[in-house]
Formats: structure tokens, sequence, C-alpha cells
């Protein structure tokens, strides 16, 4: 979970979404690895100031295991 915290972001390896937090809507953004969606992360995190959950998204059948 990336979080801003005051004019930066903290980054915890879980747990996700508590249930006191609700889904307002999502990115999906291909990355080319996690060092590159969770810039991504501090970069939304801060623009729209709210925890963002970095996950990781199957493109196809080649993805899933």
């Amino acid at each position: 979970m990336v979080r801003p915290a005051n004019g930066g972001v903290t980054m915890t390896d879980g747990p996700f979404a508590e249930t006191k937090e609700q889904l307002a809507g999502f990115w999906v953004i291909q990355c080319a690895d996690l060092d590159e969606a969770l810039s991504w992360a501090d970069k939304c995190a801060q623009a729209c100031g709210r925890p963002i959950e970095v996950r990781p998204f199957a493109d196809g059948p080649e993805d899933v295991a």
C-alpha cells in the first residue's frame, strides 16, 4: 500500500485495503517490474491524496499460473 504522508509517501507490504476504506476507482498501468509500479503508485498517491494498492495484473493466459 502506498499512502500520501506529509508531502511524501509511505509504503507498506500489506495488509491490503481495510474494510473502512472504499474502492473509488482504479488504474491499470503496464510496468516492467515492481519498482516501476511502485514509482507510479507514488505519483498517483500524491496526485489524488489517497492510498494506492499495488497488485499484479495478468495480461493474458500466459500470465496465469
